[in-house]
């Protein structure tokens, strides 16, 4: 587990919403946004590299660059985590069924690709253990274009691991646009963060190096 600090909750600034949002019976919320995968696109395939672990990277690169992306409830303590790993489906053709891969997030695009190919190649367990909490998890549904998604509900309030799908992209005047989805935690994240993960992760797509920080 990825190393993290416990939050003093009397001097927590967040506190008060934390609480309010902690108990809901449904205390996430989901937005589902497009973004501009034109240049992004072009940048991974001509390094020929896989877009769908490009773009797990970058999700999960941008992702941890905010804050509340990083809070946790752990052993009932709110926690926030230095750094936020990844995890993903992804599907055995022959069989049609998906597996859940973790993988350690890089400091390098074309080094987390490799790394997570070589993991997702090699696993053969569907679901290998319980994932961590120091986790983002990642649900790629490149088969259509969407408008709106939802999420199985494990009845677990305290289960605080954002959620990030994306769909099939789409051409329109010259650009390849594409549905995706965030859920997260109430307790932890508003609005407002999930505009700034979505400015953070456009800017990074649109650099045609694909490396540009977050």
């Amino acid at each position: 587990m990825n190393t993290y600090k416990i939050i003093d909750e009397k001097t927590w600034s967040r506190a008060a919403h934390c609480a309010v949002f902690r108990n809901c019976i449904e205390p996430s919320f989901c937005v589902t946004f497009e973004v501009d995968v034109t240049n992004f696109y072009k940048a991974v395939k001509a390094q020929n590299l896989s877009f769908t672990l490009s773009m797990i990277y970058a999700v999960c690169k941008c992702g941890n660059a905010i804050e509340n992306f990083r809070y946790r409830f752990v052993d009932g303590a709110i926690v926030l985590f230095d750094k936020i790993d990844t995890a993903f489906t992804w599907l055995n053709k022959e069989t049609e069924l998906f597996k859940v891969v973790n993988v350690p997030l890089t400091h390098s695009l074309k080094n987390y690709v490799a790394l997570a190919k070589k993991i997702a190649d090699s696993q053969e367990k569907y679901f290998p253990a319980p994932l961590g909490n120091d986790v983002f998890q990642c649900s790629p549904m490149p088969w259509l274009t969407y408008t709106h998604i939802s999420h199985t509900n494990s009845g677990k309030k305290d289960n605080a691991t954002p959620l990030f799908d994306w769909g099939k992209f789409r051409a329109v005047d010259g650009k390849l646009l594409m549905p995706l989805s965030v859920q997260v935690h109430h307790s932890f994240v508003d609005g407002i963060h999930v505009g700034r993960f979505a400015d953070k992760l456009q800017k990074y797509l649109d650099d045609l190096r694909g490396e540009t920080k977050c």
